[in-house]
Formats: structure tokens, sequence, C-alpha cells
């Protein structure tokens, strides 16, 4: 069996070439549907270099090694499969130069399915896996090449990031490492610190950081956080939600306050929550805050980013909507329902859910690092403002599936308890003033693009 794609490049063929070696590469590429994990990155595409994963097969996981077995700078590299799913497996990766600007890059599979004569018989399911795949890979490819070659005279950034292995952190590492930056990781495993060059250790219940790695940083993306869904919301864990952030981000900037090289720029996260429940209200980085828990949050949140202000350091607060990928977060719970058959309007239906594309969430956070006009709050969702009636019968349109069965208001406070009412049924319409006023080019700019987008439904 044998898959060939192809696309053109607005790039020249080094530079795209160059973008795949960089490690973060593969993790940018797989199609977040696929639920396909990496157990171990190689270390680039040299000819030795390994590569171990695990994919879905049915009910259970099967590892996937791959092997890189030829190398031909700025014109090709290959890989094979040593063991997992397939009889045998072959990946070309061909990149051709059009003029000094463009290129062509063509992916040649050629694959043998497992089982013999029988596994002939699943030869078009796995050529339309394909077909998706690779639509979603190429599209992925030409966007953020043309993110970065856009940049491309701005030196790179050495780049500190908390919150690193989250849902936003991890695939904004992989970007930016893809993008030639240097990203170092905080993390709250001193060994791991003293053994990982690219790591800064810290306590934020201590209040210890080891300060004088920071020096020289360029940039600070904190993300860090208890999660707001992670568990009931009972006194206790409130106070952990409120204290994660604000303890966090206070140790931060203060310590950044102190350095003598200090960093250009603080991007210190916070949420649309930070304007509570506001019905039809349009919303811009300008509107007050709520009132309620989540404003409360978003407050004290965003006030802890002063004394870093003060220093002279430019500080961004990216105020993030609901987060789309079904890697995680909202949507990948409402996934298995929804393909059931069992999607309907949550509560009244008229709220709106301001949301956001996890490759816009990444693509944001990287433009404000580099557009040095941007600072102050920053809206970080689509341009589109939606309904929950609208999202879901998007979504159900999306996956071909009905949207008859409804989660009235009373289940939905029965379910979650207090957080519900904050998490599903308030309303917060939200406009991108900031972003669109600066230039920011949206990869999708409504709920039907951005679903078709993250699930492959192209």
């Amino acid at each position: 069996m044998r898959f060939t794609k192809t696309i053109r490049l607005n790039v020249p063929a080094q530079f795209a070439f160059d973008w795949h070696a960089r490690p973060g590469a593969l993790y940018r590429l797989l199609p977040p549907w696929e639920d396909i994990r990496i157990l171990q990155e190689s270390n680039g595409i040299q000819v030795g270099e390994r590569v171990i994963m695990t994919v879905p097969m049915g009910p259970t996981r099967k590892k996937w090694v791959a092997e890189h077995t030829d190398f031909q700078d700025g014109r090709e590299f290959q890989d094979v499969q040593v063991s997992g799913p397939f009889a045998s497996w072959k990946h070309r990766h061909i990149f051709r130069p059009i003029d000094q600007t463009t290129c062509e890059m063509t992916d040649e599979i050629t694959n043998e399915l497992p089982f013999g004569p029988l596994g002939k018989l699943g030869s078009s399911f796995a050529t339309s896996k394909l077909d998706a795949m690779f639509a979603y890979r190429h599209a992925r490819t030409a966007t953020e090449l043309d993110i970065h070659y856009e940049w491309r005279e701005v030196p790179r950034k050495r780049i500190l990031i908390s919150g690193s292995s989250g849902l936003i952190g991890t695939s904004l590492v992989s970007f930016l490492r893809t993008g030639g930056h240097e990203v170092i990781r905080l993390v709250r495993d001193k060994a791991e610190a003293e053994s990982n060059p690219q790591a800064i250790f810290w306590d934020i219940k201590a209040g210890e950081i080891d300060r004088e790695k920071l020096e020289g940083i360029d940039a600070i993306i904190h993300l860090g956080g208890a999660g707001l869904a992670d568990h009931r919301w009972t006194k206790e864990y409130k106070e952990t939600i409120i204290q994660s952030r604000v303890q966090s981000t206070k140790l931060l900037a203060n310590t950044m306050a102190s350095l003598e090289n200090k960093p250009d720029v603080f991007i210190s996260t916070s949420a649309i929550g930070y304007y509570g429940d506001r019905g039809d209200e349009v919303l811009t980085e300008k509107s007050t805050s709520g009132v309620g828990f989540l404003p409360e949050i978003g407050r004290e949140w965003e006030d802890a980013a002063e004394p870093a202000r003060l220093a002279g350091i430019r500080v961004v607060h990216p105020r993030v909507g609901v987060v789309l990928t079904p890697a995680g977060a909202a949507l990948q719970k409402l996934l298995t329902p929804f393909k059931l058959g069992g999607g309907g309007v949550v509560g009244p239906g008229s709220q709106y859910w301001s949301t956001i594309s996890i490759h816009d969430v990444v693509g944001i956070y990287h433009y404000c690092m580099m557009k040095e006009s941007i600072e102050g709050p920053v809206n970080t969702v689509i341009p589109q403002e939606t309904t929950n009636r609208e999202f879901v019968k998007t979504l159900g349109k999306v996956l071909y599936r009905p949207t008859i069965a409804p989660l009235p208001s009373i289940a939905v406070k029965m379910m979650l308890g207090e957080m519900g009412k904050p998490l599903l049924l308030d309303s917060t319409r939200v406009q991108p003033r900031i972003l669109l006023e600066n230039g920011y080019r949206f990869q999708t700019e409504t709920l039907e693009q951005t679903l078709r987008q993250v699930l492959g439904r192209f």
C-alpha cells in the first residue's frame, strides 16, 4: 500500500527541513484526535535516532518504535517502523526547492497492514485515516512555518515557562522549540533541575526559586495554577485555586523585578472568568471585572504581576476562553456523549461560550511575546460570538450526530455543585479587540472552522 501527499510551502526548502529537524516537530504534527502518545522523543532526525510512541488499538494500546534510516540535509529524511502496529512502514519526507522562497514537500508512505490477506480488507479505512491525518499535518506545517518565517529576522529568545507539562504548556513548548527558541522549564523536582540544564527549580509554597538562573531570560510565560474543574469547589479547594495562581505569580513578578538583567516581557495567564456572568453584554479588554468567585480569581491573579510592571517589564495577561482540543479540557469531556447521540443544550442555551482553538492559544502567546506593542489584558477568544445552543448544534453538525438530549440547569448544579453555574451556565460574550487591532491573524475565526480543524473533520 502506497500513500503520497504533496504541499507547496511559502518558505525555502532548508527552512522547512530545519523546522522538521528540531525537537518538538513530531508533537506539532500528531493529530490530537488520534491519541498518539510520545514516550521517548528522538534527539533529531539523523540516521539511527529513534522515537517511541503508543497508539490506540481497540481497547488496548500498541507500542510503536520508529528509526530514522536516511538523512540528506535540506533534501529528505526517512523513518521506518522497527516494531509497531503495521506489518511494515516506511515514511519518506522529501523537500524540493521551487525558488528561493518557496518549496514543495512530499510525504511518501509505503506500508503493509497486519494480518496478511485479512489486513487488506482494511486498506480503504487505513487510506481514509491517512488522508485525514496528513491533511491535518500539512495544514499545521504550512501555518506554523508561515508564522516562524514572518518573525525570522527577530533574534531567537530564551524563554522560561511555568506549567509546561499542562495542556497549553506542552503544545506551546513544542511550538517555540520548532521555531528555534530556547525553552527552559520551571519544575518542582529539584533533582530534575540539577540534572537538566533546560530546567529551573522552584517551590511556590516556600517562595523559593533559583534566582540566578533567571538572569538573561528574554521572556517568562506563566501558565501554572490548579485546575478549576479538577475537584469540587470546597472552601479549601477554592483557596487552593486562588493561591496557586496568586502566590506563583507574585513569586515570579517579585523575582524578575529584582534581577539585574530583567526579561523584556512577562506573559501571565488570566481567563475570561474575569468578567463574570454578563448576559448579552459585549465584553472587551476595557470592560470591568464582574462579581463572583471567578472574577475574584481574575483580579487577584492579574494584580499579582504588578511588581514586574512597576519594574518596567512589559506585562501581558491573555484572558483565555474555553480552549478547544480533543486532547483535553471541555471538548474532550463532551466528545463521548455527543458521539453517542447524547449531546444537547446546557441550561437555557442562550449563555455565551467564548471559545478558542488550542492552536490559536499557542499562536497568541507567541504573538504577544514577539509584538512589542501589546501589553495588558488580551482577550484570547475567536472573533465569532457563540451561544451554548449554537455551540451544541455546530458540534453535532461536525460529528454528524443529533443534539436532542438537553442538560437542564438544575442537573448541572446537582452534578457539579457550586462550580456548575460559573463554568457552564454563566454568559461571557467576549471580543478579541486587542488582537484584531494589533494585526493578529486567527488560524480559525469561526466555531465550525475550529472544531473541524481540531477534530480532523475537513
